[in-house]
């Protein structure tokens, strides 16, 4: 029988002391609920960064809509009741736009003389009066000869001044000439300046005459 050497035994008693301490180390078990947990970890990191980029998205469709209904909110108004149904702050600025565009009309001046005599930007003028306005080859601003911008003015009735919407530069200017003459006769007695208004007769936005025809009978 052929003996070991010591070192050959020695080697052996290491690998065998070795196996009984694993054999004697229980190995770790995973639950069933770990288990689970393990396996889905990835798919709900997934499902929950799939939600968040969906919630950014919406969340920015949202700000882009919500920036388009206050572009439309704040839109120069077509209609009497349209301008009617404007916050009193927007009728402020509506009006000073207005006569912004009059100013550079009447006295040729330029946008940013007009919107400053009338304690607003050029770029307010632009927004609300810009049907009003041509673009010249230099890239200034000029009124053009007349518009359809509404307008809201006082007129005189036999129940007292009303207010009265009309469409149109033209109309807004016969108006305005009208009342001229009634200051004058107010202030100096001279009629002759109504003369001149007899037959004549103005248009609300809405197509009636009856408001205004007491031009033609003062």
């Amino acid at each position: 029988m052929k003996r070991e050497s010591p070192a050959t035994r020695k080697a052996g008693m290491a690998t065998k002391s070795s196996r009984n301490r694993e054999q004697r180390t229980p190995k770790m078990k995973l639950s069933k609920a770990e288990r689970i947990s393990s396996a889905t970890r990835p798919r709900i990191a997934s499902v929950v960064s799939s939600r968040v980029k969906s919630t950014g998205h919406a969340r920015d469709a949202i700000k882009h809509s919500s920036q388009r209904t206050t572009k439309a909110k704040v839109s120069a108004p077509r209609t009497p009741a349209q301008y009617f149904a404007k916050p009193e702050r927007f009728k402020n600025t509506y009006d000073r736009v207005l006569a912004a565009v009059s100013k550079m009309r009447s006295e040729k001046t330029s946008l940013s003389q007009a919107s400053r005599a009338a304690g607003i930007s050029p770029r307010t003028v632009v927004r609300y009066g810009g049907p009003a306005l041509r673009k010249r080859k230099s890239g200034k601003y000029a009124a053009k000869a007349k518009d359809n911008l509404l307008r809201v003015l006082i007129i005189p009735t036999s129940k007292g001044s009303q207010e009265i919407a009309l469409r149109g530069s033209q109309q807004a200017t016969l108006l305005a000439e009208y009342w001229n003459a009634v200051h004058r006769y107010l202030q100096t007695g001279d009629a002759s300046g109504l003369s001149q208004f007899k037959g004549k007769h103005i248009k609300d936005a809405n197509a009636v005459e009856s408001l205004c025809s007491l031009i033609a009978r003062s």
